[in-house]
């Protein structure tokens, strides 16, 4: 059971104005979420026109003496007045890729068939349909398109109705013998369709039997006067005989031999006459009245002349019952004539399978028939395309039933402007802008965009920021690595810039700091997203850390021990640099020693006995990790040590360094201070042991770096 929610529909086609087809339009647009949408409702300008007063005449009726009201009359004409109305052949966008145009059905006056394009699959929705002109409309048309899908009717299933001509001969000759024989007759029908052509013929065949003159044709109806207006608006959708006529200043529905009758109350039952009395299926009303007063008369007669369905008293009739049932529950004797010709506007097999031939649908799903008649269809189809060689598929949905067909759109670009100009070959590559609207492609070159579909161009250059503990020369070190000469130098504001592939420039506003800036486009972004993924990874690079740790060589190299505190200075930047990325500020600070050593302390560069024995007491006397809490107590202790050790210091020092000094040698200098990370170089010579200090949930951590450095160095 499908399920629909009416506020997600985007347009309700109305093909006629039949009350199968259109009498539930007023409770969609009214009482469900219909109108909480955006959906519009579409019919012909006949249609609506009908529509108004049919929909009056049936919301009266079917609310006498009904305590439950599907809608009222105020509810009918707000819906009414939201309906747009459009003309045959127009086609109508409605959204992004649906369109739709519609075409002549035939069958009433403004029905229609709709050719629907949903992002190009295009679907015929014929409705209720005829093939054959009659005296007032047009046949149904065969679309210029073909479809890929074709929703048809079958409500006569298999069934071939004899030639209009042949069948008009026989309904005035049956009706003629019935006056003959001083009957009446009862012709039932609906208001609106086939009741006019039948007015048309019978006042055609009275002007021609001047004898009958004296004979009344009656059209019973409430609706008759008013209805009859519309069609006279109307005429210029009819075929080309009711407009020849009215050209010629004779109108056609300004009838010389028939009457309109709005009730029973004034007729005088007396003699023969034709009663043309809806509704067509004699359920109630004034056709079903007079059914019931002439039925026991042998000289009377109805003809039922359109499609009756089953379980409706045209259909029981027809099996020639010997009494039929009144409204208030009587049996009544049936004697009068019973007699069936078809006037319905509706296709037979023969003109339906000849149309669906013409159409040349792919798909085929039937609609609109008895079950008996649309599965002798069905067959019937599928014995005509069988052994064809492309392939029709037909389908027979049940009410309410879901169908799904998949479809592989067929993507084809139009080229248009300059590119259009150039000759074209299937090895030649058109290069060009693709722009897509309501499904439809177009190529055309980037200075014909604004010209062709009013759009205007921008450009989007980007940026990004990306942060790195290293220098300029080692981020273009791997840059020409990776994209072989790089352009460098300075842009506008005098920022030093490197160019990568001629698109992307990167620039160092500020230390640790880089900027990409490149003009956003496919082939750019590929570049800009390259450039990114290496710069992120230039700091976990092993040649990053051969590069920082290990100065160039060069004739103005520095000292061995210069290198090697440049590579710790850059361990602990980085290690600081992680630190504070995860926990805020780092702060650097010194655990035990002193932050200058005392001139007692200090020995000559030459005397390599005094150094290696300040080594080895300094390493032994942090061989334990230190803990934060006991930082004061690590600087006190470590301050004691050094005053115990400095008197043999300075006892096995002091002979050495007489004999080796002259007697006037300059005082000794102390060396100058040097800063906490600059003390970490100086860890294992003595000096006072560098740590890091954060904070992590508001509690000081300090991180002491002698392990770190012992093993690097």
């Amino acid at each position: 059971m499908l399920v629909v929610d009416w506020s997600s529909i985007d347009a309700l086609l109305i093909t006629h104005f039949h009350l199968d087809h259109a009498a539930a339009l007023t409770y969609i647009m009214e009482k469900t979420n219909f109108k909480e949408g955006k959906g519009k409702v579409y019919m012909t300008h006949p249609t609506k026109a009908i529509y108004r007063f049919l929909m009056s005449d049936f919301v009266r009726i079917s609310n006498a003496g009904s305590d439950r009201m599907l809608f009222d009359e105020s509810e009918m004409l707000a819906s009414w007045r939201q309906i747009e109305a459009v003309d045959y052949h127009q086609e109508v966008v409605v959204s992004g890729g649906l369109r739709f145009t519609p075409y002549h059905a035939g069958h009433v006056l403004g029905a229609c068939m709709f050719m629907i394009d949903v992002a190009g699959l295009r679907v015929l929705y014929t409705g209720d349909y005829s093939r054959e002109e009659d005296r007032h409309l047009v046949q149904g048309e065969v679309p210029p398109i073909r479809p890929d899908v074709l929703i048809c009717e079958s409500t006569y299933g298999t069934q071939s109705l004899e030639p209009r001509l042949e069948k008009e001969m026989r309904f005035t000759a049956l009706i003629h013998s019935i006056i003959k024989r001083g009957g009446r007759v009862l012709l039932p029908v609906f208001v609106l369709g086939r009741a006019q052509e039948l007015l048309l013929l019978l006042d055609e065949y009275w002007s021609a039997h001047p004898e009958l003159h004296t004979v009344p044709i009656y059209y019973a109806s409430s609706l008759a006067r008013k209805c009859m207006s519309i069609y006279q608006t109307y005429i210029h959708t009819m075929n080309q005989h009711i407009r020849t006529r009215f050209n010629r200043r004779d109108n056609p529905f300004v009838f010389k031999h028939v009457s309109n009758m709005r009730s029973l109350d004034k007729f005088e039952d007396k003699g023969p006459c034709v009663m043309m009395a809806s509704p067509g299926f004699m359920q109630s009303g004034i056709s079903r009245e007079l059914l019931e007063r002439w039925a026991p008369d042998k000289r009377n007669g109805v003809i039922v002349s359109g499609y009756s369905v089953e379980g409706t008293m045209a259909r029981d009739i027809l099996s020639d019952p010997d009494e039929i049932i009144a409204m208030n529950g009587q049996r009544i004797p049936r004697r009068l004539s019973v007699d069936y010709i078809s006037f319905s506007a509706h296709v037979d097999y023969t003109q339906n399978s000849h149309f669906i031939d013409e159409v040349k649908a792919k798909h085929i799903v039937l609609v609109h028939g008895e079950l008996k008649n649309m599965s002798g269809l069905r067959a019937a189809l599928q014995s005509r395309y069988n052994g064809r060689a492309e392939e029709v598929n037909l389908y027979m949905p049940r009410n309410c039933d879901p169908l799904y067909i998949p479809f592989r759109p067929d993507r084809t670009a139009k080229v248009i402007g300059a590119l259009a100009e150039k000759p074209a070959s299937e090895s030649k590559t058109i290069n060009g802008l693709l722009v897509a609207k309501d499904f439809s492609y177009t190529v055309l070159a980037p200075e014909d965009l604004a010209e062709f579909t009013g759009l205007g161009t921008s450009v989007i250059v980007q940026r990004q920021r990306v942060a790195l503990n290293v220098g300029w020369d080692v981020v273009r070190w791997h840059l020409e690595g990776m994209y072989g000469a790089v352009q460098e130098g300075v842009d506008v504001q005098g920022v030093r810039t490197l160019r990568v592939m001629n698109v992307v420039d990167i620039k160092q506003p500020r230390t640790h700091e880089f900027v990409l800036e490149w003009v956003s486009s496919v082939s750019n972004d590929m570049v800009a997203d390259s450039a990114v993924a290496l710069l992120l990874g230039i700091d976990s690079c092993p040649a990053t850390v051969k590069m920082t740790m290990h100065e160039h060589v060069c004739e103005h190299a520095k000292p061995k021990e210069d290198q090697l505190r440049q590579s710790h200075l850059a361990l602990v930047e980085s290690l600081s640099a992680l630190l504070e990325a995860h926990f805020g500020q780092v702060e650097m600070i010194e655990v035990g020693g002193q932050s200058e050593p005392t001139p007692e302390a200090s020995t000559s560069p030459g005397d390599t006995t005094m150094q290696s024995q300040e080594a080895t007491d300094t390493t032994e006397a942090h061989e334990k990790p230190t803990d934060s809490k006991d930082v004061q107590q690590i600087k006190q202790e470590d301050t004691a040590a050094q005053e115990d050790a400095a008197p043999p210091h300075e006892g096995a020092a002091r002979p050495a360094t007489e004999a080796s000094q002259p007697a006037e040698s300059p005082p000794h200098t102390p060396p100058p201070a040097v800063s906490p990370l600059e003390a970490l170089c100086n860890q294992v010579h003595g000096a006072p042991r560098a740590a890091i200090k954060v904070e992590l949930d508001g509690e000081p951590v300090i991180v002491e770096l002698e392990d770190l450095v012992r093993r690097s160095c």
